[in-house]
């Protein structure tokens, strides 16, 4: 015991990972034995905190989207997320592939043509079901719930862990986003709490996005072995899979594991293109530009649906579910593309990230959605098989192809390769948080997090099933979207800190709006101050010199005045009023720079500024 406890003290926070550990510990066991009190406490929590607290979703989505576009556009889109002669450590392409990477997973495969399909048959939004408004909706709203939206929050997270990470050089921890609204607090008691609620929003969200998988898997064996869809099989497939990626994770196979994350990806290309080329190609072509027109010009009636008039039952399944879904996942995607975005601005991060995933879903979707669609037209009984389980939708489809046992068995393969990966990048974002930010964590704690995570998912589908894991994302992310609308504002404070990036000489586009008027105009006065401030230092330099040159006249008046005899006292008279003269004249100077500096000093404290010049008061008076 005095081993593992001296082990835990040299690698562990010491109070983030066991509070996580012990929460996470004991709701594996609370769910585990007492399965139907569980399981009855999460469907009121669901809707309690659906009813209640939804429309507080909704708008915080819709202000991190909002927040990530401003970042993009606003006064620091040039700022780069490490020192300012940084280069990016992996080419464009190349980071372009892993973000690509960053938007499959498990929710493709389980959606792809459930969710599309689902929409058609049972529209939420007042038109009539299996019509062509019907179909059209269908596509939007699937593409609202993957689109822009959910990656404004992997991007307004992954942006604040790499700029205080790489710029501020803070550990990669939750809490770092947090020192300009806490400051050196964020090594206490609240930032144990924010690092203690990323963990359990990780493992819930990766537990939800396992028992997805596993769930998929029964049925992709049920589809090509004749298995049955129970929860006793899904238990034994759990514990298999669990058990793969704990021995990849004992076995240090971090290089393998990406080379099988690298293959997996191209099964799932290939498995969309095999789809595209065998369905409605021309069809899917066309679909695609509409559907990403017509999700445009809906974005902000979609955005913010809250459900007001139509009831808000349907909103707490589907979009709901899916905002604390993808919230609860922020710090395990947000860590990732943080790590790999070092080098890049702000402006190449928020576009990179909104764009390129969402464009990869966007055709996920209409390749495997329009296409199920249109098979349920022609009468291929789809939409019986959706009904009655989600998990089956897609081998449902693939049945109607030529290949349809192989596909099969490559979707299945696909389906439990992402399930070792995501345990094991999964354990590994979590093993970072619990110690501290610490990259090189010891092989046994991953292992008790790769083993925690399968134990919750398991947990939770003994518990209810699909009802359990939307109940459990919903639960854990409610509360981390607090987090990440706090974070947002210590981003823009840490952000304010920074000099602005000047922008190109040329033509300058008109302010885009009030605060974007006001803050050019204060640029502009705060160059026109610091002119100012040089030009009252050259004045005053000149006016020391001339009272210097005065004092030695004043000396050597007498001695230079050389004159004819009898004249010498015309002579006298002549230079005192010269210098009289010569006096005035400097005081008259002196007294002008100093109301010029006092009026500096009061138009540098209007615009926030220090004050740039010592007033004539403070000055010895030379004269």
């Amino acid at each position: 015991m005095s081993r593992l406890i001296a082990f835990l003290r040299a690698n562990v926070h010491p109070v983030v990972f066991p509070v996580s550990a012990g929460l996470t510990v004991g709701f594996v066991v609370f769910a585990g034995v007492f399965t139907d009190t569980a399981g009855r406490l999460f469907t009121p929590l669901q809707v309690f905190i659906t009813t209640q607290f939804g429309w507080f979703m909704i708008a915080g989505v819709a202000s991190m989207l909002a927040f990530s576009l401003y970042l993009a556009i606003g006064p620091y889109a040039k700022v780069k997320l490490g020192p300012d002669d940084s280069e990016p450590d992996y080419s464009t392409l190349s980071w372009f592939a892993m973000l690509f990477s960053a938007g499959m997973g498990i929710g493709l495969l389980y959606y792809g043509v459930a969710e599309p399909l689902t929409h058609y048959l049972e529209p939420p939004r007042g038109v009539a079901p299996e019509s062509q408004a019907a179909a059209q909706q269908a596509m939007n709203i699937t593409f609202h719930h993957y689109g822009f939206s959910p990656w404004a929050v992997y991007a307004v997270l992954g942006l604040g862990l790499a700029y205080f990470g790489f710029r501020r050089d803070l550990p990669l921890t939750m809490r770092s986003l947090f020192q300009p609204l806490l400051g050196e607090r964020i090594h206490g008691g609240l930032g144990h709490a924010i690092d203690t609620l990323a963990v359990l929003g990780t493992v819930f969200g990766v537990a939800t996005s396992l028992g997805f998988g596993v769930m998929q898997i029964n049925a992709g064996m049920a589809t090509v072995f004749g298995w049955d869809l129970s929860t006793r099989n899904q238990m034994i497939l759990i514990a298999v899979i669990t058990l793969a990626a704990t021995a990849s994770v004992a076995a240090g196979l971090d290089s393998g594991i990406q080379r099988i994350s690298q293959v997996n990806i191209n099964l799932a290309a290939l498995l969309l293109v095999f789809v595209f080329l065998a369905g409605p190609t021309t069809l899917l072509l066309s679909a695609y530009v509409e559907n990403v027109g017509h999700y445009v010009q809906t974005l902000i009636d979609t955005l913010l649906w809250s459900g007001t008039y139509e009831g808000s039952e349907w909103l707490s399944d589907w979009t709901l579910f899916y905002w604390a879904w993808w919230i609860s996942w922020s710090p395990f995607v947000g860590m990732f593309i943080a790590r790999i975005s070092r080098g890049r601005t702000i402006r190449e991060f928020v576009l990179g990230v909104l764009l390129v995933p969402t464009m990869v879903s966007f055709l996920w979707f209409t390749v495997f959605g329009n296409t199920a669609i249109e098979l349920e037209r022609a009468g291929a009984g789809l939409g019986a098989v959706v009904q009655e389980d989600f998990s089956s939708a897609l081998f449902a489809l693939l049945d109607q192809f030529p290949l349809a046992t192989v596909t099969s068995v490559v979707t299945t393969l696909v389906v439990g390769l992402f399930f070792v990966t995501s345990s094991d990048s999964g354990s590994f974002v979590v093993d970072m948080l619990t110690s501290g930010g610490s990259t090189n964590t010891p092989v046994q704690t991953r292992i008790f997090w790769a083993v925690s995570e399968g134990a919750v998912a398991a947990a939770l589908l003994l518990s209810g099933g699909l009802a359990a894991l939307q109940a459990a994302a919903i639960s854990t992310g409610l509360p981390f979207l607090v987090v990440l609308l706090l974070a947002s504002w210590s981003l823009l404070k840490g952000l304010r800190e920074e000099r602005p990036v000047e922008p190109r000489s040329g033509p300058r586009l008109p302010p885009a709006s009030l605060p974007d008027a006001t803050y050019r105009e204060q640029e502009f006065r705060k160059r026109e101050l610091e002119l100012r401030e040089r030009e009252l230092e050259l004045r005053e330099r000149a006016l020391q010199l001339a009272e210097q040159e005065f004092e030695l006249t004043v000396t050597n008046g007498g001695e230079d005045a050389a004159a004819p005899p009898g004249g010498h006292v015309t002579a006298t008279g002549q230079l005192d009023g010269q210098l009289d003269a010569r006096r005035e004249q400097l005081e008259a100077a002196h007294h002008e720079l100093a109301a010029d500096a006092r009026e500096l000093a009061a138009d540098a404290r209007d615009l926030g500024m220090d004050d740039p010049t010592t007033t004539a008061d403070e000055r010895p008076d030379h004269a």
